[in-house]
C-alpha cells in the first residue's frame, strides 16, 4: 500500500507540474469579447466549415482545429495560405482573403474552443533582441532547411521551406509556436520567447544588411554560385575562343 501510494503522488505531482507548465505557456490573453467569437463563428461556418467541420472538429478533407489557438489561425489566415484554393502538398502563400478584423474574428472563435497557443506578445515582435545569438539558435534549430539566410529551401514531396526575407515578425513568431506545414513545434519549453525575439532580430538584421562579396545570388549558397561560373563563366570562355578562331580564320 505504501509504495502504491507513492506511485500515485509521484504521478499526481509529475503530472500537476507538466499542467502548470504547459497552460502558463498556451493560455489565451487577452480574453476575446463574445461579439468578436460569435462574428468569428459566422465566418468560419460560411468559410472554414467545409473542410474543417460545422464545430471545426476536422473532416476528411481538413484536420482538426481544436486546441490549436489563436496563433495558428493568425498565420495561416493571415498569410493566405488559408483558406486554401486547391488540395496540394503545400498551403502556400497568396494574398489574404480577410481583412485583420476579420482574421482576428477568427482566431478568437477557434481559440474559445480549447486552450492553445496565443498571438505573441508585441514585445517580442521588435526586432531589439540580441542578433548574435538569434543566428546561432536559428543556425541550429532551423538552417537545415530555411538555408543560413533565410531563402527557403526544397523539402521532400514537393514541399519547401518558405524564405522568412518578407514575413512580418508576428508571421515568424506564430510559426515557430504552432509548427505548420513540415515544420516542428517550437513551444516556450524549446525555445524561450526571448530565444524567439533573438531569432526574429537576426533575420531582420540579414535582410537588411548588404552583400560584401556583390551579387549574392539569392543566398542559395555554393551551387547557385558554382552554377552561376560553370554557365556564365564558361560560356564567355568558350564564346572568346570561338571569337578568336573566327577571327583568325
Amino acid at each position: 500500500m505504501a509504495s502504491a501510494a507513492l506511485i500515485i503522488i509521484g504521478l499526481l505531482t509529475t503530472g500537476g507540474a507538466y499542467a502548470l507548465v504547459t497552460t502558463s505557456a498556451t493560455a489565451e490573453t487577452p480574453a476575446a469579447s463574445q461579439q468578436q467569437v460569435d462574428e468569428g463563428s459566422k465566418l468560419f461556418q460560411a468559410n472554414c466549415a467545409t473542410c474543417h467541420g460545422m464545430q471545426a472538429q476536422g473532416t476528411d478533407a481538413g484536420p482538426s482545429l481544436i486546441g490549436v489557438g489563436a496563433a495558428a489561425v493568425d498565420f495561416q489566415v493571415g498569410t493566405g495560405r488559408m483558406p486554401m484554393a486547391a488540395s496540394g502538398p503545400q498551403a502556400e502563400k497568396k494574398p489574404p482573403q480577410f481583412d485583420q478584423a476579420q482574421t482576428d474574428a477568427l482566431a478568437a472563435y477557434v481559440a474559445s474552443l480549447a486552450p492553445g497557443p496565443a498571438k505573441p506578445d508585441p514585445k517580442y515582435l521588435q526586432a531589439n533582441g540580441d542578433a548574435a545569438k538569434g543566428a546561432e539558435l536559428f543556425r541550429v534549430n532551423c538552417a537545415m532547411c530555411h538555408n543560413v539566410a533565410g531563402a527557403g529551401g526544397a523539402l521532400t514531396e514537393g514541399k519547401f521551406a518558405p524564405e522568412l526575407r518578407d514575413v512580418s515578425a508576428a508571421h515568424i513568431y506564430e510559426a515557430m509556436v504552432t509548427g505548420p506545414q513540415n515544420m516542428p513545434v517550437f513551444n516556450d519549453l524549446n525555445l524561450s520567447p526571448q530565444d524567439k525575439a533573438d531569432i526574429i532580430t537576426y533575420l531582420r538584421n540579414w535582410a537588411s544588411a548588404p552583400s560584401p562579396g556583390g551579387l549574392d545570388l539569392g543566398s542559395l549558397g555554393p551551387v547557385a554560385e558554382g552554377l552561376f561560373m560553370w554557365i556564365f563563366g564558361l560560356g564567355a570562355v568558350v564564346a572568346v575562343t570561338v571569337w578568336l578562331t573566327a577571327k583568325s580564320n
